[in-house]
């Protein structure tokens, strides 16, 4: 076994991999750049290594760094993570070649199956079903509309060596081709070095399921059953889940078999992952073709680890080590239900526009991998409501910045619990006590799809997202009783901060006590609420109830009419509360008073509608008109890359462009004028 491994990754995956090593009593080294030079996993490894700036091309993606790190530290073993490095053949020849391990597969099958062109042709040859496309040289746009045009609309651009949802377009007609394959090329180089591009036709009502893979060096290969990966944006993983409500333990085995097959024809040790596209139109569920595979751990691990209480991590180090597996595929069974949660830097109240900034306030449900002793696999944690666990792989830090160099992940929730009900139910409770401040977040969004009626059937899609939240999101829908309740405890938090003003010295000074009955202005309403000895009366309905907040905290715990916490915040004189999927504002004012906001003149927001505003922080990659030139609706005016992903932005209305105020190369602040019309 090794006695010193080096992790070249970052992040949450850092930070797991150190945390496994540590219980087998393995020492670590931690690779950091310049901004990261203060992140959790730099302090939680036993040796850290500087390796360069910021941007990956200058740090985490250079090998002859990571390798002269290892000679530094004595490092025998490297563990890639995730996405950087960890799926680069030549990494891992380079390593061989100083007599470094890798904690992964061969290079010979992360060459065959990390190019998704090649893997398909060797898939195909190997009798899997593939999805019809093209997977040749595609010479330029032209070449590629003709490709789509002969395989039919909708088709999907992909970047060769993409992966985590970037490099990828959806095509419904030729001038999405035409918009889209350059873009994805560009995505693919700058993200992965490589700007090949394959065209496959797209799936509709297709659900995304994987089949986790692990072999040794000795030729045992197991499947760990199948992931549910449907719910997406952007092609980007939103919510992970193991076992899925589609599949069947007959389509386990089929899936399963096919896979290990696939893996075995390309001499295949370490963890790895086959990704699937299954027809949701075949009810018999046996129209399923292979997509991918991905040779490395995948963010979504921690689901399989829950149901089978393998740690996938140390099995990989142990396999590298030269062990054989000491599980049969009789071994792998099912307990239990596992839902995964991807928190993002992302705002959903905006269109889910990209957030990087500091973390002002980060509180996890409970402590992350960076100060947490918990292991991966099925670590048991009592919760506040029957059996279950909650799992928190993180790698930020109260106080510390989500960087634009980087993924825009914050954090993964991840629950167990006997029945997919009870741990989408987890998710729920978890999400409400996850607390972060200073940037836009999806927390309120991801606890609306485990509130969500088909979710909760499971009826998924890829589509998902796209079909249930077409116009965008604005919060999970809350009914009249909820907002009863919610009335209750604005007023509830008015009245207790006016009695604690009245306790400082110099504010509400010899007034009375605050009344009892209040005016709250909430979701376009006004809600009538007298507050009584446990409860209130709000519009003649009588709730009973009690709440632990006290002024100044920024969480509560609601008991009573319905269980649950409620994050509290005071902005002006205005009040925020934020609870089961939805962020709520209002004004709270005594009763008698009310009637006088009828006089109060309403401030007339700016005219914004001849500018161009940067939606996110990120760099002005491309203009594509310029100054003088007339644009129509819906044509595009500027591209701006944010966290890795460019993002097109189009003209509102028919205009004239009379002023650039940005240049190609620029990084832009959120809401920095690009371009003016006239």
């Amino acid at each position: 076994m090794f006695s010193k491994i080096l992790i070249a990754n970052r992040g949450e995956i850092a930070c797991r991999v150190i945390q496994t090593a540590r219980k087998m009593g393995i020492a670590t080294v931690a690779v950091y750049s310049d901004a990261d030079r203060n992140a959790p996993f730099v302090r939680m490894a036993d040796e850290a290594v500087h390796i360069g700036p910021a941007p990956a091309a200058e740090s985490y993606l250079l090998p002859e760094k990571i390798i002269a790190a290892c000679k530094k530290t004595g490092a025998e073993a490297v563990h890639p993570g995730y996405g950087f490095l960890s799926e680069r053949a030549s990494f891992v020849e380079a390593l061989e070649a100083e007599s470094i391990a890798f904690i992964g597969p061969p290079a010979n099958a992360i060459a065959a199956m990390g190019d998704k062109i090649e893997s398909k042709k060797l898939a195909k040859e190997a009798g899997v079903n593939v999805v019809p496309g093209f997977v040749g040289e595609i010479r330029d746009t032209d070449h590629a509309v003709e490709i789509s045009d002969g395989i039919g609309y909708p088709v999907i651009m992909k970047a060769s060596a993409g992966g985590g949802g970037k490099g990828m377009r959806l095509a419904y007609s030729e001038k999405d081709v035409r918009e889209g394959f350059e873009a994805t090329k560009r995505e693919g180089l700058n993200s992965f070095g490589d700007d090949r591009v394959f065209i496959e036709k797209f799936i509709e009502n297709p659900r995304h399921i994987e089949i986790q893979i692990l072999g040794d060096k000795h030729g045992n290969i197991l499947y760990l059953n199948e992931r549910e990966c449907s719910i997406q944006r952007r092609h980007q993983k939103v919510v992970e889940e193991a076992p899925s409500p589609f599949v069947t333990e007959k389509m386990r085995k089929a899936m399963g078999e096919q896979c290990v097959a696939l893996s075995r024809a390309v001499g295949y040790h370490s963890a790895g992952t086959v990704e699937l596209i299954v027809s949701g139109a075949d009810p018999t569920g046996e129209s399923f073709y292979f997509l991918e595979m991905n040779t490395r751990l995948q963010v979504e691990h921690p689901v399989t680890e829950a149901i089978t209480g393998v740690d996938l991590v140390e099995q990989m180090i142990r396999v590298a080590a030269g062990e054989e597996l000491s599980l049969t595929q009789d071994d792998i069974g099912i307990d239990g239900w596992s839902i995964e949660n991807r928190v993002y830097a992302e705002d959903p109240y905006r269109g889910f526009l990209p957030s990087t900034g500091r973390l002002i306030r980060y509180q996890p449900p409970i402590p992350g991998w960076s100060e947490d002793e918990m292991v991966g696999g099925k670590a048991r944690r009592g919760t506040a409501h029957g059996p279950g666990s909650i799992r928190v792989d993180d790698g930020v830090f109260e106080g510390g910045e989500v960087s634009m160099f980087y993924d825009p992940m914050i954090a993964k929730l991840i629950t167990w619990a006997p029945t997919r009900e009870e741990a989408a139910d987890l998710q729920i409770e978890a999400l409400d006590r996850f607390q972060i401040k200073g940037l836009g977040h999806n927390v309120d969004f991801l606890s609306a799809i485990m509130q969500h009626e088909r979710f909760r059937s499971g009826e998924l899609t890829t589509g998902f997202i796209a079909e249930e939240y077409p116009d965008g999101f604005t919060g999970a829908p809350a009914d009249d009783a909820h907002l009863r309740l919610m009335a209750a405890l604005f007023a509830g938090a008015e009245f207790d901060h006016q009695v604690r003003s009245r306790k400082i010295s110099g504010q509400l000074n010899g007034l009375e006590n605050p009344p009892s009955r209040w005016m709250v202005s909430l979701a376009g309403r006004k809600f009538d609420v007298l507050l009584e000895e446990g409860g209130a009366n709000v519009d003649g309905h009588t709730l009973r109830g009690t709440w632990d907040w006290r002024v100044g905290e920024s969480l509560a715990n609601v008991t009573g009419e319905k269980d649950m916490a409620v994050q509290v915040e005071r902005i002006g004189v205005r009040w925020r509360m934020t609870t089961q999927g939805a962020s709520h504002e209002a004004l709270v004012l005594p009763a008698d008073l009310s009637p006088l906001t009828e006089h109060m003149i309403e401030k007339v927001p700016p005219d914004l509608s001849k500018m161009l505003i940067c939606p996110m922080p990120g760099m002005l990659v491309k203009l594509h008109v310029g100054e003088g030139e007339d644009v129509q609706p819906g044509q595009p005016l500027a591209t701006v890359e944010a966290m890795k992903m460019e993002n097109i932005l189009r003209a509102e209305k028919e205009g004239t462009i009379a002023k650039i105020n940005a240049e190609e190369g620029e990084s832009l602040a959120v809401d920095a004028v690009i371009l003016e019309l006239e």
